[in-house]
């Protein structure tokens, strides 16, 4: 639940967050963009897609 409330606190309205393990499964499907890294409580930094 923190990594998930964290890159809702993150994000910004109108965009898809994924997560760097959710990109690795759809980057050949959709064109993303990728906005850094963001430390995510008990998991450290989680790279994160738009």
């Amino acid at each position: 639940m923190n990594t998930a409330a964290r890159m809702e606190s993150t994000s910004e309205p109108g965009k898809i967050n994924l997560s760097g393990a959710t990109y690795a499964l759809l980057k050949d499907t959709l064109d993303c963009d990728y906005r850094g890294k963001i430390t995510a409580k008990n998991k450290g930094e989680i790279d994160m897609y738009f």
